[in-house]
């Protein structure tokens, strides 16, 4: 008897073997190869994480900001916006521009100096240099000087070449600064600045209070002055006989360039008396500037000063002008500002226009122009983390008319904000247009207080077009105890959006569904209410007398969930409602809607009293179907848009049927009111122990209740115990089985915890026309595709009316077949994905948006034009003719992935996709007419295979996955795009396509243009006659080697930036090249001279001849002469 068991079990291994055609695959061409693609970041957008300094450059306008993990951020005029980071994640500690020079110094918190070019539309480093024995505290670069002050912790300045990024041998030593008599340490240099007049003298701030005045060609100290206060900050007036000190203890005060014990002034700007009398203590004035306008009096400008009490703990901006203090506060600490000036000389008046606030979370320009000091308006889209950012949606290649629509009505129902400058905005640097891009781009995210924002992330902007407050849809909670309170009840969670149909579902944090429906004016209607027991226990505990007459048990054969009526079931459940929790109540009666998104339906998860309501954790939209169904830890639902109603309520493990592989370990009892257990009997037993199927429907009222069979349902009947229905197996193909049996005793160490489970969550839902027996043949039929987190794939047969009277009163039905189809992979399911017989994206269909205050017609169902991704004619065959297979279904799972043939169920390519990690998020993308498959890999690395055949096509390292906030933001989008939340206010856009990545310096800003600089302010009259306007210095001579001597190896090291060798590879070409043209020109003029010579030569030689003919014709005559003379 054994011997013919396996006998048997090996012909049907056969029998499997050869069903499966040998070469079918290979009629499909794969037009993907590896350069097709290329791994670039493209795009950030959003406000710097963690800001840290800020500099401005008055002539290119353009402004840079630092932050705390060594990021760097160089802004101009909308468009223009580069982003670089360090090698390393040393905090950007001080920055300043090279003015008009297209370069930039930072000082990072590492003791390092770098020196960025920007020439070129992507900064680089062209030089580094590294302290070594001191920290840096403060640097200082004079205008149009190549010679940088490098003040240290140990008080210490050095000069630093910015040409060779070298040290010079010149050096301020802190115990030369200091008084002879003075004992202690004056701390770390807080500042440094030359005398706007005299170059020569430099004014060094110690953090003790210690301000000098050094003469650096004398290389001693002229002046000293002792504050009482440690210092903050010093700025000079602009004539050189002044300057100001900022104190920490909220006064400024005023000092003359002569010798002098006490101050001129001391001002407590924000000084308050308290009831005793005493003056209160005010906060440091961190930041002080003097700035003077032709047209006026000048500018003081500071941050901090305010007392301790409640009135000051605001973060504010002060300006003292004309004898007026005006405070701006400010909604987040103020990190650092400077002031925007006309003219960039700082020994005349410079005519400030405008002031940059870097606040922590936030970016403020104040107009100083006009009355009032207004902000300008920031056309930066720096509000990305105005609520914290919980979810994102990226879509490419919409339809071209979805940004014009919700770009209307965001400009519609955006009240229109006043107090704003009329001015333009004054960060005009650099030069960008916008690029034309064959498609556009819309991306989605979603907030903790329950918004979504729209936004147009077309050729490389970001702008926001629309924004959707859901918690509207609700009334505000109630005031609760501290333990129950929700930080965010309506944070978003889960976004799907049908971009064709306009159709939106969002996910709300308290176990909520909201069904949305474009219109472009604004409409009174009343929001519908479905209440969906998710916890309810099974339906027959209601009792006999409780079940309706018109109801009918599932069919033991299909175990269909059919929809009845169910009127006394109703009555029923919402007599028990106060068994369940509300998490959140709608606003009732009909409300006024704006343009835009309008709330249709919302689902309502209701949990037992005692309970936390549900995590929902998948969601899908079918416009076509009018369908949306979401996957919760334990169960799956189906509800009917048009209808209102709920077509399907089904626990995960009722699915299976009778072929469930798992053995379900009973959860843990449930927190309740012990007068609600009722009778120990009930108590004891399973609430899926009776039937495995639910039944959920739902009157027409505005609040239904919905009520099911199984876990979700309605209470089950104790007299109906005995009508349990025998399940049919599912009957699953030999081939499957042998798949699934080499990694189901691998899924864990331990067999209990493979076939023991409590829970298992729904992670992907598809609505799909497709397949799920192998003995179909036919046309395909609406079908749900199901993967959980245990990596089971399951199907749902649907049963939808034709369009028209017959769709709206005819009931939506769903079955589960236990003939159905059911795969398993190796970790939860990540996305499902369905192929034609040619290999070609199927893409869902959809219906296309009409306004429903227009005639009301429906429009067949069609596929998106952009989304046909099907090969050209002639370039691939048909899919085996003689084959019944008519789809291909792609299973991505955290390890594996499979293709699938339908109907045939035939696995006709597996791939282990990882083995020691886990894909972070898996999607099936267009690509140069083509689909693929890319992953995020939780090791950093992006993955891509080619489809159907899952052959390798890059690995790449990209992104370590440092932050949860990284997997639960990252999503990738047609024509290889994707995009990532890289910081809490931050948007990182990349791109896997080579093409793109081509084609993209075409869409990046230009940085740098040329400026004539102003030209110098031209001395008076008497100014030139007694000496009073700037000197000059020759800093080569005072810093070069030959008058400062060598510096000291040890101070600092030099590191060449990434791009030196090159650079010199490029600088040796460049000298051999020009070596070579040099030589080639002495040759050609070499030659010429020897042509000249040979003519001169042959001129000589022609000369010579003409001689010696003369000199023998004279010789002729003269012998003629002779012979005349002796014949005399």
């Amino acid at each position: 008897m054994k011997k013919r068991t396996l006998r048997s079990v090996f012909d049907g291994l056969r029998s499997s073997v050869a069903q499966q055609p040998k070469n079918e695959h290979e009629e499909i061409v794969e037009n993907l190869r590896s350069e097709n693609f290329q791994l670039v970041k493209t795009f950030r957008h959003g406000f710097p994480y963690q800001p840290t300094a800020i500099a401005f450059d008055p002539i290119q306008k353009l402004l840079a900001i630092g932050s705390k993990t060594g990021s760097l951020r160089l802004l101009g005029r909308p468009g223009v916006d580069a982003h670089v980071r360090h090698e390393t994640d040393a905090a950007v500690i001080q920055m300043q521009f090279l003015t008009n020079e297209g370069a930039l110094i930072t000082a990072t918190a590492d003791d390092s100096l770098h020196l960025w070019n920007f020439r070129q539309k992507r900064p680089e480093i062209v030089h580094s240099l590294k302290f070594q024995r001191e920290r840096i505290t403060y640097i200082h670069l004079p205008l149009q000087s190549k010679w940088l002050y490098v003040g240290t912790e140990k008080g210490n300045v050095h000069v630093v070449n910015i040409e060779s990024f070298t040290l010079s041998g010149y050096i301020i030593n802190w115990n030369k600064a200091i008084d002879v008599c003075m004992k202690t340490h004056p701390g770390p240099i807080m500042h440094l600045s030359d005398n706007p007049l005299e170059a020569s003298k430099l004014l060094l701030a110690y953090e003790t209070g210690l301000v000098v005045l050094w003469d650096l060609r004398l290389k001693k100290a002229e002046f000293r002055w002792q504050c009482t206060e440690p210092i903050k900050s010093i700025c000079w007036h602009y004539e050189g006989k002044q300057f100001l000190c900022s104190h920490t203890d909220g006064t400024i005060s005023t000092w003359a360039v002569r010798p002098m014990t006490k101050p001129l002034s001391v001002n407590q700007p924000h000084m308050k008396t308290n009831k005793d009398g005493k003056l209160e203590q005010c906060k440091p004035i961190q930041k002080v500037e003097w700035k003077h306008s032709r047209s006026g009096e000048g500018f003081v400008i500071f941050s901090g000063g305010l007392t301790y009490d409640k009135a000051g703990r605001s973060p504010s901006i002060s300006v003292m002008h004309n004898k007026t203090t005006t405070v701006l506060e400010m909604e987040h600490n103020v990190v650092d500002f400077v002031t925007l000036c006309e003219s960039p000389y700082i020994c005349e008046m410079q005519e400030p226009y405008a002031i940059v606030v870097l606040l922590h979370n936030d970016l403020v320009v104040i107009d100083l122009l006009t009355p009032g000091f207004p902000c300008f308006e920031n056309p930066y889209p720096m509000d990305i983390h105005e609520s914290p950012v919980t979810c994102c949606v990226y879509l490419a290649d919409c339809p071209s008319d979805l940004i014009p629509a919700f770009y209307s009505v965001g400009a519609r129902g955006a009240s229109k904000r006043t107090g704003f400058s009329e001015k333009e905005w004054p960060l005009s640097g650099g030069e960008w247009s916008p690029t034309s891009c064959s498609y556009y781009e819309v991306i989605l995210t979603g907030h903790a207080d329950g918004s979504v924002k729209f936004w147009d992330a077309s050729a490389g902007n970001l702008q926001v077009l629309y924004k959707l407050k859901t918690a509207k849809v609700f009334e505000k909670p109630r005031t609760r105890s501290v333990e129950d309170i929700d930080d965010d009840p309506f944070a978003v969670q889960l976004i799907s959006l049908c971009p064709e149909s306009r159709k939106l579902a969002v996910v709300g944090a308290s176990s909520y569904v909201i069904i949305f429906k474009f219109r472009k004016l604004e409409s009174p209607s009343e929001t519908s209410i479905l209440e969906i027991p998710l916890a309810c226990e099974s339906l027959l505990d209601l009792g006999d007398s409780e079940i309706s007459p018109d109801f009918e048990f599932a069919s033991s054969r299909t175990s269909s969930i059919v929809k009845t009526d169910f009127t006394d079931v109703t009555n029923s459940c919402t007599e028990r409602k106060g068994d369940y929790n509300l998490p959140v109540k709608v606003r009732n009666g009909i409300q006024k809607k704006a343009p835009g998104f309008q709330a249709h339906l919302v689902c309502l998860n209701l949990a037992p009293t005692g309970e936390q309501s549900v995590n929902i954790t998948a969601l899908i939209l079918n416009s076509s179907y009018d369908l949306i169904a979401y996957g919760t830890e334990t169960s799956v639902v189906i509800v009917d848009i048009l209808q209102k109603a709920c077509v399907l309520n089904i626990a995960t493990p009722d699915l299976y049927g009778a072929s469930d592989p798992y053995q379900r370990v009973p959860r843990s009892p449930k927190r309740t009111n012990p007068e609600s257990e009722g009778p120990p009997s009930e108590r004891c037993r399973s609430p899926i122990s009776d039937q495995m199927n639910g039944v959920c429907v739902s009157p027409t009222s505005a609040k239904q209740c919905t009520t099911g069979l199984g876990q979700g349902g309605a209470p089950n009947s104790t007299a109906s115990r005995g009508s349990k229905p025998s399940i049919e197996p599912v009957r699953r193909s030999r081939s499957q089985d042998k798949l699934d049996s080499s990694f189901s005793r691998s899924r864990s160490s331990s067999m209990s915890s493979l076939e023991n489970i409590s829970d298992e969550s729904i992670h992907c839902l598809v609505f799909a026309e497709s397949y799920t027996k192998k003995t179909e043949n036919s046309n395909s039929f609406p079908t749900l595709w199901i993967g959980t987190s245990l990596g089971s794939v399951l199907t749902v047969i649907l049963s939808v009316p034709s369009y028209g009277e017959a769709r709206q009163s005819q009931p939506i039905t769903a079955s589960v077949s236990p003939s159905g189809t059911v795969f398993r992979l190796k970790g939860s399911i990540m996305t499902l994905s369905f192929l034609d017989c040619n290999g070609a994206l199927i893409p869902s269909t959809y219906e296309v948006w009409r306004d429903e205050g227009r005639e009301k017609q429906k429009t067949p169902t069609k596929s998106s034009p952009s989304s046909r991704m099907s090969p050209p004619p002639g370039s691939t065959e048909t899919y085996n003719s003689n084959s019944c297979d008519k789809q291909f279904v792609v299973a991505i799972s955290e390890k594996q992935a499979r293709v699938v043939a339908l109907p045939s169920q035939n696995c006709i390519y597996r791939q282990q996709l990882t083995e020691n990690d886990f894909i972070v998020k898996a999607e099936i993308i267009h690509l140069k007419d083509s689909v693929c498959v890319v992953c995020y890999l939780s090791n950093g690395h992006i993955t891509a295979h080619s489809l159907p055949s899952l052959r390798l096509l890059i690995d790449l390292e990209f992104l370590p996955l440092a932050d949860l906030r990284i997997a639960r933001t990252f999503c990738f989008s047609n024509r290889g795009h994707g995009l990532y939340l890289c910081s809490p206010s931050e948007v990182q856009k990349f791109t896997v396509s080579a093409e793109f990545s081509l084609s993209l310096s075409e869409m990046v800003g230009e940085l740098f243009l040329p400026h004539e600089m102003p030209e110098l302010p031209k001395q008076s009259f008497f100014q030139g006659l007694f000496g009073g306007g700037p000197r000059n210095l020759d800093r080569e001579e005072l810093f070069g080697e030959v008058s400062s001597g060598k510096p000291s190896r040890s101070v600092a090291k030099h590191i060449p930036g990434p791009n030196a060798q090159l650079d010199a590879l490029n600088q040796r070409a460049t000298t051999a090249s020009s070596e070579v043209a040099r030589a080639h020109q002495l040759m050609l003029e070499r030659g010429e001279k020897l042509g000249q010579l040979e003519e001169r030569t042959e001129r000589m030689r022609n000369e010579a001849e003409n001689f010696s003919s003369t000199a023998h014709q004279l010789m002729l005559k003269q012998k003629e002469k002779d012979k005349k003379w002796y014949y005399f």
